[in-house]
């Protein structure tokens, strides 16, 4: 379903959303590009299925919301997982 000439659809911001979940899996830095693709891609769906956006990115929406998700959950692991080998590093200096 295209938009119109003159429809009242708000364009959609599918390429958006999939850059940013694309950045989120490959350099996801401080976590800012998941979870802009999380918000972005969460409220752009909301958007379609209430009829107020066009539906043609809503493939595109949906990818980049997902890999959105994934990349803030990475993120989240190897922040932990750092932190984790901070504190075993400290605790082992501590130790000697």
């Amino acid at each position: 379903m295209s938009q119109q000439v003159g429809s009242s659809l708000q364009p959609h911001r599918g390429t958006l959303v999939l850059i940013l979940g694309i950045l989120a899996i490959c350099c996801n830095i401080c976590g800012v590009p998941g979870i802009l693709a999380w918000i972005f891609g969460a409220a752009d769906l909301k958007q379609m299925q209430a009829g107020t956006m066009d539906r043609e990115g809503e493939g595109l929406t949906k990818a980049g919301w997902i890999m959105g998700m994934v990349g803030t959950g990475l993120w989240v692991i190897g922040f932990i997982g750092y932190i984790a080998l901070v504190f075993l590093g400290a605790l082992a200096g501590a130790i000697q």
